[in-house]
């Protein structure tokens, strides 16, 4: 029995490697309807650039300032304010499908990169494409994190995040 244990160890040592070496070159490509949250791209661009996550104190001023700005634009747009979108909007702060640009902005600010490239949109939408060129997107925005925003003139149309060869947590 102790024999066969020897002979197993390596072999079982070497299935764990590379199953480990496996979980970090992972991709993820997803589509969704609801995409990032406002903290997780406020916290993602913390980081980048200051190399840390932020602080209590700063998370806590940050989400004062979103409270604030939140209710004025709802005070300043009655016409969301009663939509049934309202408590993701809100309350979830997470961009969704049929989100007005201005609704993004307010809570994810400028994007990393934006394009109006047809090619360029056509190439970031990768294997969802077909899809996607349905909605008649103008322009996609990136965002930390992989997320991609595709946009027609006025509203987020679809969403999507590509992540390639991260150490992604599921």
């Amino acid at each position: 029995m102790i024999q066969h244990v020897r002979r197993s160890a390596p072999l079982a040592a070497a299935l764990l490697v590379a199953l480990a070496a496996c979980a970090q070159i992972t991709t993820l490509e997803k589509r969704a309807i609801h995409g990032p949250t406002a903290e997780e791209i406020w916290t993602a661009m913390v980081m980048l650039t200051t190399g840390h996550e932020p602080s209590f104190e700063e998370k806590r001023q940050w989400e004062d300032q979103m409270d604030v700005r939140l209710s004025r634009y709802l005070a300043q747009n009655p016409q969301v304010a009663n939509s049934a979108d309202v408590q993701t909007f809100r309350f979830v702060r997470q961009v969704t499908v049929g989100m007005s640009k201005d609704q993004v902005l307010l809570l994810l600010g400028a994007p990393v990169l934006a394009t109006k490239d047809a090619a360029e949109i056509e190439k970031l939408a990768r294997g969802f494409w077909p899809l996607i060129k349905a909605n008649n997107p103008t322009e996609v925005w990136l965002y930390p994190q992989g997320w991609r925003l595709h946009l027609n003139e006025s509203r987020v149309v679809d969403i999507t995040q590509y992540l390639e060869n991260q150490y992604l947590q599921r």
